[in-house]
Formats: structure tokens, sequence, C-alpha cells
């Protein structure tokens, strides 16, 4: 007896190599389907439009001789000649030191307690005592440096209510707030009262994305809760923290203006000169013009355009997206 087979209809199989092909839709399609994005991202086009890229283009008066009492096209072109008095400048090279010495132990102390500050946060059970520590920690970001300054110097100073305290007990007056030496010291702990909160808030948000069930697998499994952080914690984290720390070395010669401005006339200049107060004091009530303050600023986009990619370059090498992909 002939046995009848079925035979089933013919399938294309895939070849590993196959590729899938997409057919690149033209710039009006895009467009038709995208135009409620772009819609919403307009008022932010215009900001970064009107407030950032407008008045870069103004960096051309670097290269000027530049005088706002004459027309714009009347100021002859000077080249590298403000660049030039800028670095042959004696004030120049303290400034920019003071600068690299401020943005090293902010990079290398208070970025690392921002990260401490979130794990600490994010072990705790008691959902109250983490949305007070949260808010307490949190709230002083909203603080203006003046206040910050004068909290310290209530505090700390030589009128402060430490010092007033060690001089009831037989000890000597507090020179903290006024002492060159341990400006930095100084520094450190406002930026830890001010900013730790708000870096802490973002590792928390991080934290939030990171699957709990890796957690219950890992206690399943016999891991304590050091190896359960090392193993997924700081993985599951380390895309954010690659991203602020190359968004950190791209900003490291913009330390800040009001908080030294604020104490320079009691520690001193010497110690307190950053790149940003030389600008101001050279360029805005000094003599020396627009055409130089803006080749200082100028001199720190480039040097944080060069830190950017280098530090992007790196994170890719380590097998991190960092600020955009890899093409």
């Amino acid at each position: 007896m002939a046995t009848l087979q079925s035979e089933a209809p013919p399938t294309t199989a895939r070849t590993p190599n196959a590729r899938i092909v997409k057919r690149k839709r033209s710039a009006a399609q895009r467009l038709r389907h995208d135009w409620p994005l772009l819609v919403l991202a307009l008022p932010v086009i215009v900001q970064l439009a009107l407030f950032f890229y407008w008045p870069s283009a103004w960096n051309i008066i670097a290269f000027m001789d530049y005088s706002p009492h004459r027309p714009f096209w009347e100021n002859p072109f000077v080249g590298f000649a403000w660049f030039e008095r800028l670095f042959n400048d004696p004030y120049f090279v303290p400034a920019l030191l003071n600068t690299l010495k401020f943005a090293a132990a902010h990079l290398l102390f208070l970025f690392p307690l921002s990260v401490v500050l979130a794990l600490v946060m994010h072990s705790v059970v008691s959902t109250k005592v983490r949305s007070t520590f949260q808010s307490i920690v949190y709230l002083p970001y909203f603080f203006s440096w003046v206040l910050v300054v004068t909290v310290f110097v209530q505090v700390l100073g030589a009128d402060g209510l430490v010092s007033n305290w060690l001089m009831s007990l037989g000890g000597d007056r507090l020179t903290f707030t006024s002492n060159p030496d341990t400006f930095l010291v100084l520094a450190w702990m406002q930026w830890a009262w001010k900013d730790a909160g708000w870096g802490m808030i973002i590792f928390l948000a991080a934290l939030a994305s990171i699957n709990p069930s890796l957690y219950e697998a890992a206690a399943v499994d016999g891991a304590n809760r050091w190896r359960r952080m090392w193993h997924i914690t700081l993985p599951g984290i380390r895309p954010v923290i690659i991203l602020l720390l190359i968004l950190q070395i791209g900003g490291i010669l913009s330390v800040g203006f009001e908080q030294y401005q604020l104490q320079r006339n009691a520690i001193g200049y010497q110690a307190t000169e950053v790149l940003d107060t030389y600008v101001y004091y050279r360029s805005v009530i000094g003599t020396e013009g627009a055409s130089f303050g803006t080749a200082a600023g100028l001199f720190k986009g480039a040097i944080g355009l060069v830190l950017i990619l280098a530090a992007n370059k790196v994170a890719h090498r380590l097998g991190e997206q960092g600020i955009y992909q890899k093409s």
C-alpha cells in the first residue's frame, strides 16, 4: 500500500549571515512621522540657539582688537595676539594651577561621596527614614553660595559657634575660614554640604532602574550584601558613573565663581584665584578688555572639548557608550 505523505510548504531558512535591509525613510516621511516630537523639542532648540550657539559665534572677538565703541566690522583682526598675552601674563599660571587643584579635589573626593551616599540610601529599608535623610542632604543644593559661605563663617569662623566654644574651654580662636593653607579643605566641606545631595539623587535614579529580581537571585545563590553590591549594584550604575565622570572631566576648568569671590578678601587672592575670578578682575572690571576675557574663555572651552573627547574614547575602549555612541 502506498503511503501518502503530506508535503510541507517550502520555507526559506535564514542563513546566519543574512542581513536585514531596512528601507531608509525620506526626510519628508520622517517629518510627517516625527512632527509632534519636533514641536515638543522646539522651545529647547530656540533656547539653545539664542542663549548658547548665537553667543558662541562671538568668540571671534578673541582674534580681534575689539572695542564696543566702534562698529563691529571696523575692529581689526590681530590673530593669536590675545592668547599670547594671556599665556605670558604672570597671574594666569597661578590661577590655572589653583583651578586644576580645586577641580581635582572635587573629582577625587566629592564625586565618590555622592556615589557612597546613594548606596547608603539605597540600602535603607524604611521609606520614612530614606525620604527624611534624602530631603536633609538634598536641601542645601538650592542654597545660594552667599548663604553657604555665611553659614560656614557663622559656625567655623573666628567669631563663630565653634570658636566661641573652644575659647570658653580655654582654647585658641579658630582661623579656619581665613587661613590660606586650609582653604582647600574648607572648599571641599562647602562642596560636600551643597552639592553631594544633587549627585546622590542622580545615582539613586540609576539604582532604581536595576531589576530587583537580580538581588533575589543572588541572595538565593548565597551572595552576601557586599557581593551583591559589587556584582549587581555597581555594574548597574556604571554607565551613569561613566557619563557623569566624562562631563565632570570636560568641565574641569569651570569650578565656579561665587564661592571663591565671596571668600577672596578673607582668604587672599593667592589661594582663591581661579580662572573665572581671574577673567573677572583682568577683563570685566580690569583694563584688558573683552577680547582678553573671550580668549581665556575660548581656551577653557577648547581644553574642555579635548578632555571630553579623550575621556569618551577611553570609555569606548572600556566597553561603555559614554556621551555618544561609537560610530
